[in-house]
This record gives C-alpha cells, sequence and structure tokens, in this order.
C-alpha cells in the first residue's frame, strides 16, 4: 500500500512517500521535485506541469494558474475580480454563481470548475505518484492553508474525489510542517514536563501563516495560528513588475499591461530576480530579448532599492507574529525555536524582521520548499494500517470561532451558542441537547467574520427532521452531535431522540439554553482509526460515568437526579438534511468523476498518437544519417537513391499534411519505410556478427574433432564410451564442418550490399545442433566399480574410510552399516 503527501501549493506542488527508509520527496519525469500548478489545454489534449509551464506564454489564454485560492468562492468575490486583471485566461459565472475558468479545448469553449481544474493537477500528481512507486496510489494526505474555510475546504475534498483520491486528510501547512519538525526529535521533554513551544512560519508565493505548536514526547498540539492571507513572493514580485513596466514605458516607449505575453515573460524574469538578490547585495541585470515589437529591454536593480520599494509588504510581516503570541500567552522566552519554511523566507529582510521580532535568531534546519509534503507523508503514515510508525499524537486548532444558532419551523424565537471558540482543540465532537416539540434548523456560521478571508460566515444549515413531542404534549429531549473533523470541517454528524418512558421525571432544562457536552479528547481522537468521515471518537472518562451501563453511548441518558436513576429511556434516530454552501451536488460530482475518465483516456490516446508520429520522425533522421555513415557499404546505389526519396518525401509529409494524423496512419508509414530500410540494416547487423558466429562454430567443430582423435588412440578418459556413439558423433561433427566451408564460400562470393548466404541465427542454430548431439557423449561419467575387498580388511572392518559395523542377512552375507546416529546419504 503506497502512503503518498501531497502539497498543493498556489505555484508548485510537491509528492512525498514514506518508504521503509524515511520519507522521500518524488521526483517527476523531468527529474525535477517540484511540478508547477499548470495547466494547460489545447485542441487535442491537456498538458500538465512543466510540460504546461513551458507554453504560459504561447498559449496564454488556456494555460491555466494560480487558481488555488478560487475554491469555493463567487465570481463577484473581491479578492476573485481583484486577481481578473492579473490573468491571462477567462473567468466565468457559473449558474451557481461560483467561479468557472473559460478556456478553449478540443476546439471547443469549456467552462470547468475550480473543482475539475484541481483535480486535473491531482491527477498528474498521482499519475507521477504511481509512475515512481510502480504501484497503484488512492491513499493520501493533501496539505491545505490553515485559514481556509470550510466551503474551501469541501471544494479541495471534491477535487480529490474527482481524481480519484481518497483523502485520509487535509491537513493545515503550518500543522504539518510541525509534524515533520517534531516526529524526528528524540530530546523532545516527557509528558509530565514543561513542553517545549516551537514558532513554525510559513511564507510561501501567495500567503503567510504562524502557528505555534508544544511538543512533549510522541505529542504534539497547535496553540495558536495567524495569517495574513494575502502578503507572499507574488507580491513582491507584482512590484518588481510595476516598477520594470513604468521603466520600460519611460526609456523604450512601451505599454507592457497592454501585451499579455510580454507581461508573463516580465513577471517570469521579476521573479529570478528577486531570487538572484536574495543571495546578492550588488547590482543586478534583467535583459530581455525581443520582448516587444523585437525590441530588446534591459534595466537593473540592487538589494538596498528592492528593500525600500518593499517597505509597506515588509512592515506587515510582524502583525501575525504578534497576534499568535498574543493568542498563546506566551511569553518570547518561553519559545524554544523559529523554524520557517516557504520560499519568500529565503529574502534577507523577511528573515531579518522575524529574528527581530522574537530576539533570537531563526533557525532553517527544515527544507523550506519539501517540509509540508513530508509532513503530509508522515501523517498519511500515521493513518495508514500498513506502516507501523512511532506512535506521535496531533492536535490542531480550529481558527476560526463557529457559532450555532436554531429556531423552529414555526417558533419564532432563537438562540444560538458558540460552540467552538478560537483555536479550540480539533479534531473534536461535542453532544447538545435540545428541547422541542417540532423539526427545527440549526444554522452554523463563523462567529467572527471580520476575522475571515472570506466574504461569506455562514458554514450551513442543517434541519434536524421527524422531532415530535411526547406522548403527554411535554418538549421532547434531542441530542445533536456536532463536529469539527480531521479534515477542519463542520457537520452535524448525528441526531437522535430521547423517548420518555411513563412515569420519568419532567426535565427543568430550559429550550433556548441548550447543554454542551464535549465528547472525546482529541489527543485520543488522534490514535484512531479514520472512519468514512475522516474520524472516530471514543468517551470521555466523564462520559463513560454518566452513561455507566450504557453500551450505546448516546442512545441512551440517565440524569443525575436519584428520581430518575432506574428510569429505561429510548432513542430514536433522527434524519438531518444538510445544506452546505457552495456544496457539489452528487450528481453533478458524478458527472466530473465520468468526465475526468474521459479526459485521461483523450490525453493517453494523444500521447500515444504523438509517440507514434514521432517514431517515424526518428526514423527518418536516423536511417538517412547512416545512409550516409554506417549502412553506405551495405546498400546499391538503386536503394540508396529510392530510400532517400522516400525519407525526403516523408519529412516534407510530416510537416504538411501528415501534422495532424491518426496514429494508425502514423504507423502504416513507418511499416512501409521499414519495409525498405530493415533489409539494408540486417545486411549491417548479419555482417557485423557472422565472424564471431562463425569462429565459435568452427572452435566447437575442433574441439570434439580432438575429442573423436583421442577415442581413437584408445585414450582411458573415454573407453567407457561405445564406438556406435563416437560413430554418430564424428559424422555430425563431419557433417558441421562441410555445412560452415559451403556457406562460407557462398557468402564469400556475394558482396555485402547483396542478402547474405547465411544468417547468424543459422550459424548459432547449427552449433546448437552439434553441442545436442556431441555433449551428451562426451560428458557422461564412467561407470563406478567396486574393488574387491581382502579378507584381512574384512575382519578389520575397513575399506578406504572410516569404520562401519557389519552385520549379516537372513543368507549369512555380510552387510555394510553406516555408524550409529549417521545417515546414509545418497
Amino acid at each position: 500500500m503506497s502512503v503518498v503527501g501531497i502539497d498543493v501549493g498556489f505555484q508548485n506542488c510537491y509528492i512525498a512517500v514514506a518508504r521503509s527508509g524515511g520519507i522521500e520527496t518524488i521526483a517527476n519525469e523531468y527529474s525535477d521535485r517540484c511540478t508547477p500548478a499548470c495547466i494547460s489545454l489545447a485542441s487535442k489534449n491537456r498538458t500538465i506541469g512543466n510540460a504546461a509551464k513551458s507554453q504560459i506564454t504561447t498559449n496564454f489564454k488556456n494555460t491555466v494558474h494560480g487558481f488555488k485560492k478560487f475554491h469555493g468562492r463567487a465570481v463577484d468575490d473581491q479578492f476573485v475580480q481583484g486577481e481578473k486583471s492579473k490573468l491571462p485566461y477567462n473567468l466565468h459565472k457559473l449558474d451557481n454563481g461560483s467561479t468557472g475558468i473559460k478556456v478553449r479545448y478540443l476546439n471547443e469553449d469549456k467552462v470547468f470548475t475550480i473543482e475539475q481544474m484541481t483535480a486535473m493537477l491531482l491527477t498528474k500528481l498521482k499519475e507521477t505518484s504511481e509512475h515512481a512507486l510502480k504501484k497503484p496510489v488512492v491513499d493520501c494526505v493533501i496539505s491545505v492553508p490553515s485559514f481556509f474555510t470550510d466551503v474551501e475546504r469541501r471544494s479541495l475534498m471534491d477535487a480529490t474525489q474527482i481524481a480519484g483520491l481518497n483523502c485520509l486528510r487535509l491537513i493545515n501547512d503550518t500543522t504539518a510542517v510541525a509534524l515533520a519538525y517534531g516526529i524526528y526529535k528524540q530530546d523532545l521533554p516527557n509528558p509530565e514536563e514543561k513542553p517545549r513551544n516551537v514558532v513554525f512560519v510559513d511564507i510561501g508565493h501567495s500567503s503567510y501563516q504562524v502557528s505555534i505548536a508544544s511538543f512533549n514526547k510522541g505529542k504534539l498540539k497547535v496553540l495558536a495560528t495567524a495569517f495574513d492571507p494575502y502578503l507572499g513572493g507574488r507580491n513582491f514580485d507584482e512590484l518588481l513588475v510595476e516598477y520594470f513596466c513604468g521603466d520600460f514605458k519611460n526609456r523604450f516607449k512601451l505599454n507592457v499591461k497592454d501585451n499579455p505575453r510580454a507581461l508573463l515573460r516580465l513577471y517570469q524574469e521579476c521573479e529570478k530576480l528577486k531570487k538572484l538578490m536574495s543571495a546578492n547585495s550588488s547590482d543586478l541585470p534583467l535583459n530581455i530579448e525581443c520582448f516587444m515589437n523585437d525590441i530588446d529591454v534591459h534595466g537593473k536593480m540592487n538589494r538596498v532599492q528592492f528593500e525600500e520599494m518593499c517597505a509597506q509588504l515588509l512592515m506587515r510581516v510582524e502583525a501575525p507574529l504578534k497576534s499568535v503570541m498574543e493568542q498563546s500567552k506566551l511569553s518570547r522566552d518561553e519559545i524554544y525555536a523559529i523554524e520557517v519554511v516557504g520560499g519568500a523566507t529565503r529574502i534577507p529582510a523577511i528573515k531579518e524582521r522575524i529574528s527581530k521580532f522574537f530576539g533570537k535568531d531563526i533557525s532553517t534546519t527544515l527544507n523550506a520548499d519539501e517540509a509540508v509534503a513530508r509532513g503530509c507523508a508522515l501523517q498519511c503514515a500515521i493513518l495508514s494500517p500498513a506502516f507501523k510508525v512511532r506512535e506521535f499524537s496531533i492536535t490542531d486548532a480550529v481558527p476560526f470561532p463557529i457559532t450555532l444558532r436554531w429556531k423552529s419551523q414555526t417558533d419564532e424565537s432563537v438562540g444560538e451558542c458558540e460552540v467552538y471558540s478560537k483555536n479550540h482543540a480539533s479534531p473534536f465532537s461535542k453532544v447538545i441537547t435540545f428541547h422541542k416539540k417540532e423539526p427545527f434548523d440549526l444554522e452554523a456560521f463563523y462567529s467572527s467574520p471580520h476575522e475571515l478571508p472570506y466574504p461569506d460566515s455562514r458554514i450551513g444549515r442543517f434541519t434536524i427532521q421527524n422531532v415530535v413531542p411526547q406522548p403527554d404534549g411535554d418538549s421532547s429531549k434531542v441530542k445533536v452531535k456536532v463536529r469539527v473533523n480531521m479534515h477542519g470541517i463542520f457537520s452535524v454528524s448525528s441526531a437522535s431522540l430521547i423517548e420518555k418512558q411513563k412515569g420519568e421525571a419532567e426535565d427543568v432544562q430550559m429550550e433556548t439554553e441548550p447543554t454542551v457536552q464535549n465528547e472525546g479528547r482529541p489527543e485520543e481522537q488522534n490514535k484512531m482509526q479514520v472512519d468514512q468521515e475522516g474520524q472516530g471518537e471514543q468517551p470521555t472518562e466523564e462520559e463513560k460515568i454518566n452513561n455507566s451501563g450504557n453500551k450505546d453511548g448516546d442512545k441512551q441518558d440517565q440524569g443525575a437526579s436519584s428520581s430518575k436513576a432506574n428510569t429505561k429511556v429510548k432513542s430514536v434516530d433522527l434524519p438531518i438534511w444538510a445544506n452546505t454552501t457552495r456544496q457539489l451536488d452528487q450528481d453533478v460530482l458524478n458527472n466530473f468523476v465520468d468526465y475526468e475518465k474521459k479526459m485521461i483516456i483523450q490525453d493517453k490516446l494523444e500521447k500515444e498518437r504523438n509517440d507514434a508520429k514521432n517514431a517515424v520522425e526518428e526514423y527518418v533522421y536516423e536511417v538517412r544519417d547512416k545512409l550516409c555513415g554506417i549502412y553506405e557499404r551495405y546498400v546499391t546505389e538503386d536503394e540508396s537513391n529510392r530510400l532517400t526519396i522516400m525519407l525526403e518525401d516523408t519529412e516534407i509529409w510530416l510537416y504538411e499534411e501528415g501534422e495532424d494524423q491518426e496514429k494508425e496512419i502514423y504507423q502504416d508509414k513507418l511499416s512501409e519505410l521499414k519495409k525498405f530500410g530493415e533489409p539494408i540494416e540486417e545486411r549491417y547487423r548479419e555482417h557485423e556478427g557472422r565472424p564471431r558466429a562463425f569462429d565459435e562454430l568452427g572452435k566447437k567443430i575442433q574441439l570434439f574433432m580432438k575429442a573423436v582423435d583421442v577415442y581413437k588412440q584408445k585414450d582411458e578418459r573415454y573407453q567407457h564410451l561405445s564406438a556406435e556413439e563416437m560413430s554418430v558423433v564424428e559424422k555430425s561433427v563431419c557433417e558441421a564442418l562441410g555445412w560452415m566451408n559451403t556457406k562460407m564460400n557462398a557468402q564469400s562470393k556475394l558482396t555485402v550490399a547483396q542478402d547474405p548466404a547465411v544468417k547468424v541465427a543459422e550459424i548459432i542454430q547449427k552449433i546448437q545442433e552439434l553441442e545436442d548431439v556431441c555433449h551428451p557423449v562426451f560428458n557422461r561419467p564412467k561407470p563406478k566399480t567396486e574393488e574387491p575387498v581382502e579378507e584381512g580388511d574384512k575382519n578389520n572392518g575397513a575399506h578406504n574410510g572410516p569404520a562401519a559395523q557389519q552385520g549379516a542377512d537372513s543368507k549369512g552375507n555380510q552387510q555394510m552399516k553406516p555408524p550409529s546416529g549417521e545417515m546414509e546419504v545418497d
């Protein structure tokens, strides 16, 4: 079973796998450990990753990138509209208001959802994993930004289903980094000791995340998280692009922003310049040939200028650090280390500000690019039954507080309760008790909309159905279990109605003040097997006491009062209708799965077609080159002229009407060429191999003839062989010698440009025939003869070996018996 962790980044993706030797980052077909998050769609197929990135400037309207943050967002979203002007491809409003991407695919205008685009990327990563592991890949763990809301996480989970992956867990980026850091540490404090607090800073291409995790031996707990979702490496690239756009407009009179292709090239060059400035403080050049209107442009920049230009961005580095420290209520002295990952943390000014804030040096022990993927692979190994991993408990944190609001379908009274506070332990389940006479709605939403990097605070509406009053007309007790699962997704997982039995005392709890009961310690939950929804639960010790004698947990309820101590109650499961924000319908999801499979088949067919075309092209170039080289001696002038004309015609055909043909046509064209080319190639191979084959046959003939001569001299080595056998051998050797002389004479009369009189395969067959006749005769061993035993030896019981015990059979004949305790070995 494969264990794969995937870091789906805004710009690049990484795949890590757990193997018996540890965690390994997988390289793709280009031997590159990072795969660009790019998809290029064309008239015949789609290309993904490195091949798609190379088409960003040539097929920019149909090459999709930078779409990660569009998950679950409406096209009218302020963030989406802000990004729209930066994208070379077109966005489209879907029927449900979500963001779609409009491209030209298979010569038709197609609109793909963000889930479909991410699924295409995951399909490529899945193929890369399977190629490296030589086995199917299904189970995986995928990273998400810690600030992703419920709707964004659900959208990503839909994408994994479309790609045919079983996502065991969506893990926050910084939590994955913390796991990669902590699981290998041998010096962590014991559980009863003071934990080690480590700050993890992840500044990638598009976002900035910070978390503080406390470590004990075998245990990791996220204390607090903070983030700036709109600060990343690309912001620094954009400032450089703006600077050079203005510079080129002044000096070269070029309006770069009006030319999407030129703008994309400038982005690529500015990103390279930014990386160079991280390592060099001197003036660095920026040169682009044939930039626009066949004009070569150039510019320069140094680190000091760059940092002055980025002053406003650099000021934003401190805010998340300050926020996470306030949330955790830790002092700077209680911080053990500051680990930084992400490409943008290589900028010296950013590292300097982080170090200055904490008053200590930052640590770079983790791989800045691959740490998230490695943490994902470790989490997958922990969850997989196929791997035995050191027991390590992971407790994450809920990034935003969640509130439940409830109201009956006829009653206008409304109540609400915050069920999960900010940085509450996750995964975690709670049981809430309501008193209702009729079905009611639960509306889940984020309590602090101003803290969300998402415009809609709603999570979903859950209707608890089939609620009825008790037989005596009183309100029924309804227990509702809510949970934030391993993926960080909120749900109402179950609801049950507690039926009162006759004589049960009335419950005095207020309807608008439900009882909230925690279920399961998060540290325990992390050790359990993953169920279909993502996480199993066990009751705490307190619950076990409250539910003593109750094997079904929530199926029965016992009050604390003595009046209800012996009362039996019955629990009835209630159906729940869920309406989550922007969730894909199952039918739509199934259609997307089927369409993704069709696209995979189309890609495979196009690859086979291109391979057939490339095979024709390669054959043309190879044979034409050899006709003037190693094949020159083996081809007649007429053959050479005819084949040369065929090769030239085929080359012209390939770049004209043969540019876009079916696979079968290319295969037929190759077969036609090989009909004339292979005889020449065969002459060359035969001429090269024939001398060695004849030499081997000659050696065999000489060897067996010499053995026959030795036999005729009455040599004792072969005296056990019969005259008839040696006659057969001699006849076979003479026949082989005659055959060889005949064939060599026939071949000597031919030129190398003529078809050979004898082939290497025939010579090898003749050698085998000769060996089949001679070897069994000469390799047969001499028969063993027993030397007569002298009388004295009989009495002494010894003969050419260790002493043996003697006995007699029924006729009085002596028999040899092995010594006691030994076995005769045949």
